[in-house]
C-alpha cells in the first residue's frame, strides 16, 4: 500500500494550491462549546470538487479533537458549494463522540480508535433495518510529542524512556537515560511536567498502544481511551495539552501534529532505522502505508504498524475514522452525510490534509472508503 512518488508530488502541489485559501483554526479551535459552521461562505469551490447531490439541512457530528482542524478545512470548502448544508462538528473527544453517535444524537462521529465489538453490537439501536456502525479511515497523521525545555531545541527519545517519563519513573530532564540519547544537548536539572488527556481520547488510545507495542515492560497497562498511569497532570482536549506545553517550563505531552504550532518543539523518535524519525506528515504516511485492513464486511478498521523499519517512518501515528451506519441511516440526513463524506474522501478533500499538517490516507485504502460511502443507505 505504498504511496507512489507521483501521488506524493500531486499531494504537495495540491496543498500549495489550497493553502492560501484556508483559514484554519489553530490550537484554540478545539473548543468543546462550539462547532464548525461555515455555511455562510459565498466563495465558489473548485469546479467538480464538491457534488451536493440534493444535500440539505443540518448535520450534527462530534468526536475526535485531533481531526478538528481537518474538519474545519473540509467544511469551509464543502459549504462554499453546498450552501444548503450546515455542518456542526463538536470536538468533544473520541469517546464522547462515539457515545453520542450510539445514542442517536449525531449523524456521524469522529474517532481516533476503531469501534469495539460491543460498540458495533450496540449500534443496531441507531442503525435500523439490520444496519451497523462501521469505521471509515479518513484522516491520518503523526501524534507529536511536544516539549518545553529551556535551552533545548532538539530532543530524541526512545520508547522505553518515553514510557518511563509518562509513567513517572523519570522525573528530571537531565536524567541519565535522556542524556544518553541526547549527548549534545544541555539538559537542565528541571522537573518533568508530563501532561495527559483528562477526557477519553483516541489519541490517548493510540499513544498508549504505541507504548504497549514498543515498551511493554515499562508500560504495564492495558491501554484504552482513558488514561491509566498514575501521576502526571491532565488537560482537556488536544488544544488543552498543547497550551500546557506552550506555557509550562519542563512540560511534555502528546497531541496531533496540527496542534504543535506557535513554536512548540517536537520529539524525534528513535526507531530501528539508522536515524531518529521526525514527526512530519510525510514520515507518518510512510508508516500508515504499512497498515492492514482488519475490519470485516464494509468495516475498514486498520491495524497500524508501530514498529516500521523504513528509514524516516514515524511510528507514532493515528488514523481518525468517521463512524457511520452502513445502512439504516436517517433519511433526513443521509444525502448530506454521503455528499460530505464523498468530498472528504475525494482526491480534492484528501489534498487539503497535507496543508493542515495531516497525512492523506494511502490511495489503496481511500479508494475502498469511497466505494463504501457510495453504498451507504
Amino acid at each position: 500500500m505504498k504511496l507512489q512518488r507521483k501521488n506524493r508530488r500531486a499531494l504537495a502541489l495540491g496543498a500549495l494550491a489550497v493553502s492560501g485559501a484556508l483559514a484554519l483554526t489553530a490550537c484554540g479551535s478545539d473548543n468543546n462549546n462550539g462547532g464548525s459552521n461555515a455555511g455562510s461562505s459565498s466563495a465558489a469551490a473548485a469546479p467538480g470538487s464538491v457534488k451536493c447531490d440534493n444535500a440539505k439541512g443540518q448535520l450534527q457530528a462530534s468526536g475526535s479533537s485531533a481531526q478538528k482542524n481537518a474538519v474545519d478545512a473540509w467544511v469551509k470548502q464543502y459549504t462554499q458549494s453546498c450552501k444548503g448544508v450546515q455542518i456542526n462538528y463538536n470536538p468533544t473527544g473520541s469517546g464522547a463522540g462515539v457515545t453520542a453517535f450510539l445514542q442517536g444524537q449525531t449523524a456521524f462521529a469522529g474517532s481516533d480508535s476503531a469501534l469495539k465489538p460491543e460498540e458495533i453490537s450496540q449500534s443496531s439501536k441507531v442503525c435500523t433495518g439490520g444496519g451497523k456502525a462501521i469505521d471509515l479511515p479518513m484522516v491520518g497523521g503523526p501524534i507529536a510529542i511536544g516539549f518545553n525545555v529551556p535551552g533545548v531545541d532538539s530532543l530524541t527519545l526512545d520508547p522505553a524512556t518515553l514510557a518511563k517519563i509518562f509513567n513517572g519513573k523519570i522525573n528530571k530532564w537531565n536524567d541519565p537515560a535522556i542524556a544518553k540519547l541526547n549527548p549534545k544537548a544541555k539538559l537542565p536539572d528541571l522537573k518533568i511536567q508530563a501532561f495527559h488527556r483528562s477526557d477519553e481520547s483516541g489519541t490517548t488510545d493510540n499513544f498508549t498502544k504505541y507504548l504497549i507495542a514498543t515498551a511493554k515492560s515499562d508500560w504495564p497497562y492495558s491501554g484504552g481511551k482513558a488514561w491509566q498511569a498514575k501521576g502526571g497532570q491532565s488537560a482537556q482536549g488536544s488544544s488543552g495539552l498543547a497550551q500546557q506545553v506552550k506555557q509550562t517550563s519542563g512540560a511534555i505531552s502528546y497531541f496531533e501534529l496540527s496542534y504543535a504550532s506557535d513554536g512548540i518543539k517536537t520529539v524525534d523518535l528513535k526507531t530501528g532505522a539508522s536515524t531518529p524519525a521526525k514527526a512530519t506528515v510525510e514520515n507518518a504516511t510512510k508508516a500508515i502505508s504499512t497498515a492492514k485492513v482488519v475490519g470485516t464486511g464494509k468495516d475498514l478498521a486498520l491495524k497500524l504498524n508501530y514498529q516500521p523499519t523504513e528509514e524516516g517512518a514515524y511510528p507514532l501515528t493515528l488514523v481518525t475514522y468517521e463512524i457511520v451506519c452502513d445502512k439504516g441511516n436517517k433519511a433526513a440526513t443521509l444525502p448530506a452525510v454521503k455528499s460530505f463524506l464523498t468530498y472528504t474522501a475525494s482526491e480534492d478533500g484528501q489534498k487539503l490534509l497535507a496543508s493542515a499538517s495531516y497525512a492523506p490516507i494511502p490511495a489503496e485504502i481511500i479508494s475502498k472508503v469511497r466505494t463504501t460511502i457510495a453504498g451507504l443507505s
